[in-house]
C-alpha cells in the first residue's frame, strides 16, 4: 500500500466549477473573485476579505497596510515557513525570530516581550498546524508597547479561539490564509487576507493589481470605463475566477473536511496513547484546530522517515527553523544556541498524513507501520 502525504481533495463539483468558469470567458479576476470574497467573509466573520495569489502576497501587502518601513523590526517564530519572515525583508525590515513551546510548536509568548525595541511595528503570530497561538497575551503585549497584529493563518482554516472563527479576532489588524495546494481549502495557489478594517482593505486592493485605483475587472463590464490611475506602487497579487471558482466549492465543504480530519486525529491518539516511543500533539483548552498537521515527535526521526517511506508511508516535516536556513542566518547573524526549544522540537518532528480522503485502511496502515518501525530502531 501507498499512502502519500498528502492527497488535494478534489470531486466533480470543482472540475465542474473550472469548467464553467472557463466558459464563462473571465479567466482573471471577475465577479467569482467578487463572490468569493463575499463569501469568505460571511464565513469568517470578518467585514472584509482581500483574494490574492498567494498567502506570501497577502502577508506583504497586509505589512505594507500598516506602514511597514526600512529598518522597522517584526517579531515572528522561527518555527514556520520561510514567507512568514521573507515578507518582512521586501521592505527591508528585520525579521526578529521568538522561540517556541514544546507542546503546541506555536510562538513562546514568555520570550516576546524581551525581542521588543524602539524599532519594532508588528508580531506575526503563526498559528502552527492550525491549533490558535495564545492570542490574549499577544493583545496584552501589542497594546502595552502599540503594536500591530497581523495573523499567519496559513493552517488555520477553519480554526477558532475561545468560540472566535480565526480571521474574525476583533484586535488583530489583519489575518492571512492560504490556499496552497496542501491547504485545507485549496485553490491550487492563493490567499486571503480579512480584516475589519476598511482602510487596510482598500489598500490591499489597490496594491494586488499594480496600484490601479479602481478593480481592473470593472474596466471591461458594462459600469467600467477605460480610464483609470495608478496611485500606489503596487504588486501583481490578483488571484483569477478559475481559482475562485474552486475556492466557493471547497469553502462549503469546509466544516465537513475538518471534521474528517478530526476523526483521523483522534484515532491516531487513542493508537498511540500509551506508545511511550511517541509524544502526540497537544491543544490547548478553548482552541479548536482545523487539523492542517498531525505532527508527532519521536527520536531517530531522519531514520523513521526514511523506513516508512521504504514501506509506503509519506511523511514531512514542519518546519525547518528559520535560523538554520543559510542565507537568514548569514544575514541577520542568528545564532543557533537561542532557540533550544525550536532545535529540539525541529530534531524530532514527524507530521503524519491526514487528509480527508484517507480511507479506515489508510489510517490503519499508517498507525501499524509507525509503531513497527518505531519500534526496530
Amino acid at each position: 500500500m501507498q499512502i502519500p502525504f498528502h492527497k488535494t481533495h478534489t470531486t466533480e463539483v470543482e472540475l465542474n466549477a473550472a469548467i464553467e468558469a472557463i466558459k464563462s470567458g473571465w479567466l482573471t479576476m471577475g465577479p467569482k473573485t467578487v463572490e468569493f470574497e463575499n463569501r469568505f467573509k460571511e464565513y469568517i466573520g470578518s467585514s472584509e476579505a482581500v483574494s490574492m495569489n498567494s498567502a506570501t502576497a497577502a502577508l506583504h501587502l497586509a505589512l505594507k497596510a500598516i506602514g511597514l518601513k526600512r529598518g522597522d523590526e517584526v517579531i515572528v517564530p522561527t518555527n514556520t515557513f520561510v514567507a512568514t519572515a521573507e515578507v518582512v525583508t521586501y521592505f527591508d525590515a528585520i525579521p526578529v525570530l521568538c522561540d517556541i513551546e514544546v507542546d503546541t510548536h506555536n510562538m513562546d509568548v514568555s520570550k516576546i516581550e524581551a525581542l521588543i525595541t524602539d524599532k519594532t511595528k508588528a508580531i506575526i503570530p503563526v498559528h502552527f498546524a492550525g491549533q490558535p497561538c495564545d492570542m490574549d497575551e499577544i493583545y496584552e503585549i501589542a497594546e502595552k508597547y502599540d503594536l500591530h497584529i497581523i495573523e499567519d493563518a496559513a493552517h488555520a482554516i477553519p480554526s477558532s479561539y475561545k468560540g472566535v472563527k480565526i480571521g474574525n479576532l476583533e484586535k488583530s489588524d489583519i489575518t492571512c490564509f492560504s490556499f496552497y495546494a496542501t491547504k485545507t481549502l485549496s485553490t491550487g495557489e492563493g490567499g486571503m487576507a480579512t480584516t475589519n478594517n476598511p482602510d487596510y482593505a482598500k489598500s490591499m486592493k489597490i496594491n494586488r493589481l499594480h496600484g490601479i485605483s479602481r478593480d481592473a475587472w470593472d474596466r471591461y463590464t458594462t459600469k467600467g470605463a477605460w480610464y483609470y490611475e495608478i496611485v500606489d506602487n503596487g504588486n501583481k497579487y490578483n488571484t483569477t475566477d478559475i481559482n475562485a471558482a474552486l475556492g466557493l466549492v471547497q469553502l462549503k465543504k469546509q466544516d465537513e473536511l475538518r471534521e474528517k480530519r478530526a476523526s483521523i486525529a483522534s484515532r491516531y491518539d487513542e493508537a498511540f496513547k500509551d506508545d511511550k516511543n511517541i509524544i502526540r500533539p497537544f491543544v490547548k483548552e478553548g482552541r479548536t484546530t482545523s487539523w492542517h498537521l498531525y505532527v508527532i515527535k519521536i527520536d531517530h526521526r531522519d531514520e523513521v522517515i526514511e523506513k516508512l517511506k521504504e514501506i509506503g508511508v509519506g511523511c514531512s516535516v514542519h518546519f525547518i527553523p528559520i535560523h538554520k536556513h543559510p542565507y537568514y542566518k548569514d544575514k541577520y547573524g542568528y545564532k543557533n544556541e537561542n532557540y533550544p526549544i525550536a532545535n529540539r522540537v525541529f530534531e524530532k518532528s514527524l507530521s503524519l498524513p491526514i487528509y480527508p480522503d484517507m480511507s479506515d485502511e489508510e489510517v490503519d496502515y499508517v498507525i501499524k507501520k509507525v509503531k513497527k518501525v518505531l519500534h526496530s530502531v
